[in-house]
C-alpha cells in the first residue's frame, strides 16, 4: 500500500468509496449521492495551501482509502485548526489503511504549521473513536441528536489533538 497525494485520476475510486459511505453508513450525514463533479471540486479545494487530500492505493494502483484535512470553520480565528476526514473501501477496514492515512495527515498538518486537528465522528462509530484515541486525540464532547440519517437521531463526538 502506498499513501500519496490524490490526483484527478484517483477520483473515480474516491467517488466509489464516498458513495458507499453515503449510501450505507452514518459516517456522512447526507442522503444525496455524490457526483464526480463534486469530487473534482473537493480535490481542487483540498489542493489549496493549508489543506491536503491523500489516497491509499494498493499494488494495482486501486484506491483503497482516502483522507483529507481542511479548515475547521471559515472564521479567521480558527485559521490554525483543521478538521480531518478518512474513509476506507468496504472490505479493507481493519488492515491499517485508516491509521496510515491519519498518520500522514497528522504529520503534514503539523509540518504545515497547524495547531489543532479536530475529528467529528458519529458517536457510535467505535472503530473511528478507537483509531483517533490511539493517535493521541482526546474526547472534547458529544453533541446529542444533532444529526439524522436512516430515520434515527445521531450524536456527534468531537475529538481533538494538539499538533
Amino acid at each position: 500500500m502506498l499513501i500519496r497525494p490524490a490526483t484527478e485520476a484517483d477520483l473515480p475510486g474516491v467517488l466509489e468509496i464516498h458513495a458507499a459511505a453515503v449510501a450505507m453508513s452514518t459516517a456522512l450525514w447526507t442522503d444525496v449521492p455524490p457526483t464526480l463533479d463534486g469530487r473534482v471540486d473537493w480535490l481542487a479545494t483540498h489542493s489549496e495551501p493549508g489543506r491536503l487530500a491523500l489516497v491509499a492505493v494498493d499494488d494495482e494502483e486501486a484506491v483503497v482509502g482516502y483522507g483529507s484535512y481542511g479548515p475547521f470553520h471559515a472564521k479567521d480565528g480558527y485559521r490554525h485548526t483543521v478538521e480531518n476526514s478518512v474513509y476506507v473501501r468496504d472490505g479493507h477496514q481493519g488492515a491499517g489503511i485508516g491509521r496510515a492515512l491519519m498518520e500522514v495527515l497528522v504529520a503534514r498538518a503539523t509540518e504545515d504549521g497547524h495547531h489543532v486537528m479536530v475529528a467529528l465522528i458519529e458517536a457510535s462509530n467505535e472503530a473511528s473513536v478507537r483509531l483517533h484515541r490511539s493517535l493521541g486525540f482526546d474526547d472534547a464532547g458529544v453533541l446529542r441528536e444533532v444529526g439524522t440519517k436512516f430515520g434515527r437521531w445521531l450524536d456527534l463526538r468531537y475529538m481533538t489533538r494538539l499538533l
